[in-house]
């Protein structure tokens, strides 16, 4: 391994979840004993702007929002079939994002390729949350939050696939009632 090679933990998503998975009940509340970690599989797509379209109506900028947002409600279908939770929350969040081709050379990944990704076309840390939160939450159709107002705290990061793992995003999920 090429010392100056980007360093990223090489975990599989099912390793990642292998342990952590929450061992109560899929219907019950998340504790800071047994947090909920929920593996999402799909595109991140960070929430912009609206658009008027006129009288009155108001529709997302991006295409890439709505299969997101379906992405997130199905993993949050998969693993809490519970009540919405009423109360604060913790969530902490790892967006992987495929790697473009000019990362790679003939022998693979290159030595100057970034762990992390900094592209301004892939979205801002905030948007990607507002889109992600927006999906867990009740009133955009959500089945985990009543309001993304309940997170108090955050704990975000981008990063660059690794080549065991699929796009998508690693989420956990920490009740502070």
């Amino acid at each position: 391994m090429n010392p100056q090679a980007p360093q990223v933990a090489k975990v599989a998503p099912e390793d990642y979840l292998t342990g952590l998975r929450s061992s109560a009940s899929p219907g019950s509340l998340p504790t800071p004993a047994d947090p909920l970690h929920l593996r999402v599989y799909g595109l991140p797509a960070p929430q912009g702007s609206h658009r008027h379209v006129g009288r009155g109506v108001m529709l997302e900028s991006s295409k890439q929002v709505k299969p997101w947002r379906q992405d997130v409600a199905s993993a949050v279908l998969a693993a809490y079939q519970g009540p919405l939770i009423e109360g604060a929350v913790a969530v902490a969040v790892v967006f992987l994002f495929p790697r473009p081709k000019g990362h790679f050379g003939k022998r693979g990944l290159l030595p100057s390729a970034p762990a992390h990704l900094t592209s301004m076309g892939r979205g801002d840390l905030d948007k990607l949350l507002r889109s992600t939160f927006d999906a867990l939450s009740a009133g955009a159709g959500g089945t985990l939050l009543r309001d993304d107002s309940q997170v108090v705290s955050v704990t975000a990061e981008k990063r660059y696939c690794t080549a065991e793992e699929p796009p998508g995003a690693l989420l956990t999920v920490v009740g502070l009632y």
